[in-house]
């Protein structure tokens, strides 16, 4: 049976942290924390488990989960965030893997829990991820805040059973500074990869982003927290593109 280190990078996770490392207890064979000095009781929580713990400055989603592969035992990771944890039949479908891997990476959903309800439509289920990899079969890439591990062309991958918990917003209020937040670190991104705006972009995209996710990912089965998800991606999406076309504007 393989070695399986699991890696949790961390800023303010105390609400969550706890589900997450209780979740991994019995799936791992060593548990590495990266945190990015945290204010809260994190470091506390990670203390009361057999935890490596690990600061280090923030420079961005995919560079920090990128670092913390770094400071990994093993050579097969799964990766979690503080606020997600595995289901039941997760676990044993990554317990089952332990014993005969296969592929180079898994995937498996996530499954997202929004102001208490746990949503299973629009563009937030099957919300498919690559979480479970050997490691070196790839990297953490993406444009920040949106990371996502890319194996290497050439290797394969398998689907695992379950889902991925998530709890992503306790209320209205969290998610619209989260907007306003993500929307920034997106557009300062963009701007970074010298991608442009456009008064077409501004209008448009948007718009397409609420009809996906409303209607032809089926969002509107989610019934109000459904609705406020997809304006919420109309909203996240307006945002970036409008900051953008300013961030466009002033660089020299």
């Amino acid at each position: 049976m393989i070695k399986l280190s699991g890696v949790i990078i961390t800023y303010n996770e105390e609400e969550h942290l706890e589900k997450c490392l209780k979740s991994l207890i019995d799936v791992v064979d060593e548990i590495v924390v990266v945190d990015s000095f945290s204010t809260d009781k994190t470091p506390e929580i990670c203390k009361q488990y057999k935890v490596r713990f690990i600061q280090n400055p923030f420079e961005g989603y995919i560079e920090q989960k990128n670092f913390a592969l770094s400071q990994t035992k093993y050579d097969y990771i799964l990766s979690l965030d503080g606020d997600e944890a595995l289901s039941e039949v997760l676990k044993k479908s990554i317990l089952k893997v332990k014993a005969d891997w296969t592929f180079d990476g898994y995937y498996c959903n996530r499954l997202n829990n929004y102001c208490g309800q746990w949503i299973k439509h629009s563009d937030w289920y099957p919300d498919k991820k690559l979480r479970l990899f050997k490691k070196d079969s790839g990297e953490w890439k993406g444009i920040n805040p949106h990371d996502r591990y890319t194996l290497k062309k050439g290797l394969n991958s398998g689907k695992l059973k379950g889902d991925l918990l998530h709890w992503i917003y306790r209320d209205y209020s969290e998610h619209n500074l989260k907007v306003e937040h993500f929307s920034t670190i997106a557009a300062n991104a963009y701007n970074k990869l010298g991608k442009k705006s456009s008064l077409f972009k501004i209008i448009f995209r948007p718009l397409w982003a609420f009809f996906k996710a409303y209607f032809l990912r089926l969002g509107f089965l989610d019934g109000l927290n459904g609705f406020v998800i997809c304006v919420q991606t109309y909203n996240v999406t307006f945002l970036k593109y409008i900051k953008l076309y300013k961030l466009n504007k002033t660089k020299p």
